[in-house]
């Protein structure tokens, strides 16, 4: 039974009022048909919550905008959406196309600055984020009272004598849902062993991220980055307002998970009685990254699970903790993005992460 406008409706119940199911809940495809984003295709999902977001299937799969009854819980850089073709893999070229966004997908080769190892150039973040998709295929179906909308669809990261790296994606959520569902699995489909990084790099900006909004996580332990990150490590939890010239910091956590293995981290703004939430499966995403950038118009707190490290191949090498997907291997990660609204929701969610109960049940 779903809940919608206050109230929980059976199937049958809701049908009656209603001429078709789109009229509250749906995934829609579109394409931009101007700028330097020209061509790229969309898919805009709503659940009749008031949430809705837009997954961009000519960009890694990643999701773009995000909303809560009108609020924009996303971060959204300057470059706006770009076609793949405008990619620059050369040096930090990958910033040029970052578009910011809800879901920015990092790897799978490398995660951090680009480098060069004993196996040769790679670049900053990888190319998963400007790969194109085929599309698997999309729709909504009843499932007794309950109404699921979900998409699936592929990437792939290969090159003649290079890796080959399959990522097929699918994102399920419910009518009447603040949350999505997003579950991967990664494949080796090549003849070798090939280095596997991956990172979520999940952008919360204004006005949920705002001067005292609070980052909430259960954490066993935290190291910054850095020194610009070792200034801001006492203060590393509460948002400032925007200031110029502020250099990121980047801290490293290992969080608590709770009973089914996930671990939960929430940017909560309580003037908006409001929070944004990244939940992930440790098993497979064993690090957890707070990316806090309080610049002018560079404006974003980063929530990011990932299986690294931000400091690059070469460097994840050397500590002795590049993963690796043999022939022919499979691995699967789990996450949920979403809201929680409303002092009492908000509440719950922040007293659930803090005491390691469970968020989900998936």
């Amino acid at each position: 039974m779903c809940e919608l406008f206050g109230k929980k409706w059976k199937k049958d119940e809701l049908l009656r009022q209603i001429g078709d199911i789109s009229q509250v809940a749906d995934i829609r495809l579109a394409e931009l048909s101007d700028g330097p984003g020209r061509g790229v295709r969309l898919a805009e999902f709503k659940t009749g919550s008031g949430f809705n977001f837009t997954v961009l299937l000519d960009r890694g799969l990643d999701i773009h905008d995000a909303a809560y009854q009108g609020v924009p819980l996303a971060f959204q850089s300057g470059s706006g959406i770009r076609h793949p073709a405008h990619y620059e893999p050369e040096n930090a070229g990958w910033l040029r196309n970052f578009h910011g966004g809800w879901l920015n997908t990092c790897g799978f080769s490398n995660v951090g600055p680009p480098g060069k190892d004993e196996l040769g150039q790679y670049e900053m973040h990888g190319r998963a984020s400007n790969l194109q998709a085929n599309l698997i295929g999309y729709g909504g179906k009843w499932r007794g009272d309950d109404y699921e909308l979900w998409l699936e669809a592929s990437i792939r990261e290969t090159s003649f004598f290079g890796y080959d790296i399959s990522l097929t994606r699918r994102f399920s959520t419910r009518l009447g849902n603040n949350y999505v569902q997003i579950v991967d699995k990664i494949e080796n489909l090549g003849e070798r062993e090939a280095p596997f990084m991956l990172l979520y790099h999940c952008n919360f900006g204004f006005p949920l991220v705002a001067e005292g909004s609070q980052l909430i996580l259960c954490q066993k332990s935290v190291r910054p980055r850095d020194e610009a990150a070792k200034i801001g490590l006492d203060d590393r939890l509460v948002m400032q307002s925007p200031q110029a010239g502020f250099a990121e910091q980047v801290y490293f956590y290992d969080l608590h998970a709770d009973s089914k293995g996930f671990a939960t981290a929430a940017i909560a703004n309580e003037d908006l009685d409001l929070a944004g939430f990244v939940s992930f499966r440790k098993k497979e995403l064993n690090n957890f990254i707070e990316w806090k950038q309080m610049g002018l118009k560079e404006y974003v707190l980063g929530l990011e699970p990932a299986n690294c490290l931000v400091l690059g191949r070469e460097a994840e090498r050397q500590q002795g903790n590049l993963r690796v997907l043999k022939p022919g291997e499979t691995q699967e990660s789990v996450l949920f993005l979403g809201v929680a609204s409303g002092k009492t929701a908000v509440s719950s969610l922040t007293s659930k992460i803090q005491n390691r109960e469970l968020v989900f049940s998936p």
